[in-house]
């Protein structure tokens, strides 16, 4: 991903705008603060429109099929949103980005250097369903290209991502998921493309697997193990014979 300097100033013109969110039946409280996130870049051209809450995405506009997407869809039976509403806001992004385009002297946006890390979703144990998470941190501009590679081969199927989420110094995480059943056969890297990178960075992950015992590391074992056995039944044993000939010494009569 290696655009000109001219189509990086139009990438993005952000306008992030931050404003509440949600339907006419919100629960509000004075420690809860809900704020809906606005992008539209000019490469695709493309946007999109999500509402977050402490950093954790509640739902999305989906701008084709013009409908809200809850996260958790048990929200969407709770409160309701107008995806006319997140339309609406993609399309004053819009025009605010020609009229800024047009005012601005075509400097380029500075790109930010991407952090990747991979992880697995649950305890990792062998031949049982799990998911990987590609957790790509400091993004800006929000325009990146996240894949999964298999034993080196691309991932077609099985994952999804979340939107660009966004942070108090106004740059982007996003999340991309893998669903996989671990085997000590595969491994597996996330491939991120991104304008910060000079060239695409891969973040390797797979199962670990303790290393099987030699035989003779499980001889030595063994033999350590009967050893400590016999040790104590010695000492057990001898234990035993000083007691009963002590408690015997002690039953016969003294001198009258």
């Amino acid at each position: 991903m290696t655009p000109s300097r001219a189509l990086v100033l139009g990438i993005l013109a952000l306008t992030t705008m931050l404003s509440p969110c949600g339907g006419e039946d919100d629960i509000k409280a004075d420690h809860v603060g809900t704020f809906g996130t606005v992008v539209y870049q000019s490469y695709g051209p493309s946007g999109q429109f999500t509402c977050e809450f402490d950093g954790d995405e509640l739902f999305y506009v989906d701008l084709d099929k013009k409908e809200t997407v809850w996260w958790v869809p048990e929200f969407g039976k709770l409160t309701s949103f107008d995806p006319q509403g997140g339309l609406q806001s993609i399309a004053a992004a819009k025009h605010n980005l020609d009229v800024l385009t047009k005012m601005s002297n075509s400097t380029p946006v500075t790109n930010k250097v991407p952090e990747v890390t991979v992880f697995p979703k649950a305890h990792v144990l062998l031949g049982q369903p799990n998911t990987l998470v590609c957790f790509v941190d400091n993004i800006f501009p929000p325009v990146v290209n996240i894949t999964w590679l298999r034993n080196s081969k691309s991932v077609t199927e099985g994952f999804y991502e979340t939107n660009f989420l966004s942070k108090s110094d106004h740059s982007f995480h996003k999340m991309s998921y893998l669903t996989f059943i671990p085997s000590d056969d595969d491994v597996y890297d996330c491939k991120v493309e991104h304008w910060g990178l000079e060239e695409p960075t891969l973040q390797h992950w797979e199962p670990e697997v303790p290393a099987p015992m030699s035989e003779l590391t499980e001889t030595v074992v063994c033999a350590l193990g009967l050893s400590v056995g016999i040790v104590g039944i010695v000492v057990g044993t001898i234990f035993i014979i000083r007691g009963l000939r002590s408690g015997g010494t002690s039953r016969h009569p003294g001198p009258l």
